[in-house]
């Protein structure tokens, strides 16, 4: 069997802490937070439930949507600090999170990774 690189070790580590997000409960107040109400979803014609993106203040159904920390994980200008650090910056309450649209949250995730590499 391979010995798993230092990389892979972290990688692995790093999908595992964000996958436990998706049931963290300060996403689904940040979530209850940015309802707009029922509206007919354009693209299959059935009513859903929508949440206002906090960028371009557009309605989205659940779908179209993702829960973005306001303060980056990984910090822009250190870079990856320790696990502990990691951990404490993913599993903040709702306040340091926002609801975008996936569009919105592509544009700042870009940002965020150009500016990563320029600190």
């Amino acid at each position: 069997m391979k010995k798993w690189t230092e990389g892979r070790v972290k990688g692995f580590i790093t999908s595992v802490i964000r996958g436990g997000f998706r049931k963290w409960p300060g996403k689904y107040e940040a979530l209850a937070a940015a309802k707009t109400g029922k509206m007919v979803n354009k693209a299959t014609g059935r009513v859903a439930e929508h949440y206002k993106c906090a960028a371009c203040l557009s309605s989205f159904p659940a779908k179209e949507v993702q829960v973005d920390h306001i303060s980056p994980v990984v910090c822009l200008k250190q870079g990856f600090v320790d696990w502990d650090t990691y951990v404490k910056r993913m599993y903040v309450d709702s306040a340091g999170l926002q609801v975008l649209c996936k569009k919105c949250h592509l544009i700042k995730t870009k940002g965020e990774r150009q500016n990563r590499k320029i600190s």
